[in-house]
């Protein structure tokens, strides 16, 4: 039941690809950030209020600096930059980071099929960004890998963390921090950096782009991250990591119906096989786990 419910926050994490391109792709990723964040923190925060000690600030503002602030600005710059649908496929190269992150960080060596499987993602993922085939930016491929490391340092730092704070303070000062460092960076970026970037706010923003920012804020960030956060406290990283298979198939989705996206045949098997590789360890070692309770 649990891995059903990672495939919600899932599904919706992959949406924000297609949607992004198709109603603001001319936004600065950091005022996308700070619209996406900030608000989704002070309607979660309005729900049940809470006040962070003393202690507990130093761990709140570095997982709030990673997992929101700086996520959040590679994930609408790879939106912006990146073909909707191969920004979502890319995201399930995550294991190939997590895999290096426990490697070298904690000494945890990979099994045989973790290896094969992180191997397989390169080669696959490399032939699909192969830029004689798809157009991708250098700057776009650059945001997914800093995505990927956001999510896998993140993700960790919110296991920590919320061992010590209760998980709804994590959930709504981590999006309220975040987005409120990402709301500074934008207000210096309009004034000193690129000006010229934030005309469009001086412009009349369409129903298509309200709709599109309002389910950034509610479904799309308030929803899918209460979720997430309360499911880390009560399943294993591979049992979410499995739920994740919904994230991809979202962004293919979305890509083909709001951007008319389109692929060849062999395009679409690549994608398909890499989402396959990405959830084979941790289906097995679920199919390993359930084996010996029984």
């Amino acid at each position: 039941m649990n891995i059903l419910l990672a495939m919600i926050p899932a599904f919706l994490w992959g949406t924000t690809y297609a949607v992004t391109k198709y109603a603001t792709p001319d936004w600065p990723p950091i005022l996308l950030g700070a619209i996406r964040a900030l608000p989704a923190g002070i309607l979660l925060w309005l729900c049940k209020p809470s006040l962070p000690n003393r202690r507990q600030w130093p761990q709140l503002l570095l997982l709030a600096f990673v997992s929101i602030a700086l996520f959040f600005v590679f994930i609408f710059v790879m939106a912006i930059h990146l073909p909707a649908a191969l920004a979502g496929v890319g995201m399930v190269s995550v294991p190939v980071v997590a895999l290096l992150y426990a490697w070298l960080c904690k000494g945890q060596r990979p099994a045989l099929v973790q290896i094969v499987c992180a191997f397989s993602l390169v080669v696959l993922a490399w032939r699909l960004f192969d830029p004689q085939h798809v157009a991708v930016s250098a700057l776009g491929i650059a945001a997914l890998i800093g995505a990927l490391l956001t999510i896998v340092v993140g993700s960790a730092l919110v296991q920590k963390t919320t061992l010590h704070i209760e998980w709804w303070t994590v959930l709504t000062w981590q999006l309220m921090i975040g987005g409120g460092l990402l709301l500074l960076g934008a207000i210096a970026q309009a004034m000193y950096f690129e000006p010229q970037r934030y005309q469009i706010l001086t412009t009349t923003i369409s129903l298509t782009q309200w709709l599109v920012l309002v389910w950034l804020i509610v479904p799309n960030t308030a929803l899918a991250y209460a979720l997430y956060v309360w499911l880390l406290g009560r399943m294993t990283v591979v049992e979410f990591t499995f739920g994740t298979i919904a994230n991809p198939m979202a962004g293919i989705f979305c890509a083909v119906l709001l951007l008319a996206e389109h692929y060849q045949a062999w395009q679409y098997g690549l994608m398909l096989l890499m989402i396959f590789c990405s959830v084979l360890p941790q289906g097995l070692q679920l199919m390993q786990q359930k084996m010996s309770h029984n």
